[in-house]
């Protein structure tokens, strides 16, 4: 199975996971999870936007950051640009944070309503390189399920 097959399957998983009638938290808890059945990458999880930074909020992993400041890190400059962003090389990306050692890649996809973010999906691979085109256009269409 190709990795846009996985994806159809795990977007039509969500589909039917993803309960409007809950908290912003369940959903999350269960989105980082099934992504991690599907794409079991070295960190998923969420980072909710609480005043002026970015909170720590349900995820699959090693201990993480549990604060990170707008515009900081590739999460801080995915809620600032509102766009997702892919890093084929953390150690590259100028002010990258190191919540852990084996991360070598990541995408961050921002969660908006109205335009407005309020969280961010954050993966992490020890792989260099391992987020593509693929991952950008079906991670953008699982978080506007939230």
């Amino acid at each position: 199975m190709n990795k846009e097959e996985r994806f159809q399957i795990l977007l039509n998983e969500a589909q039917s996971l993803v309960d409007s009638q809950v908290d912003d938290i369940a959903n999350m808890a269960n989105v980082t999870r099934l992504i991690y059945n599907h794409f079991p990458h070295h960190w998923i999880g969420f980072y909710r936007v609480v005043e002026s930074e970015l909170v720590l909020g349900p995820f699959n992993g090693p201990i993480a950051c549990t604060r990170i400041a707008y515009g900081k890190g590739v999460c801080g400059t995915a809620w600032k640009e509102n766009k997702t962003i892919i890093v084929d090389d953390v150690h590259q990306f100028p002010g990258h944070i190191a919540c852990s050692a084996l991360s070598n890649s990541e995408i961050v996809v921002p969660c908006s309503r109205n335009n407005v973010v309020f969280a961010v999906l954050d993966i992490d691979s020890d792989q260099f390189s391992a987020f593509d085109n693929i991952d950008k256009n079906y991670l953008e269409q699982l978080v506007q399920l939230l």
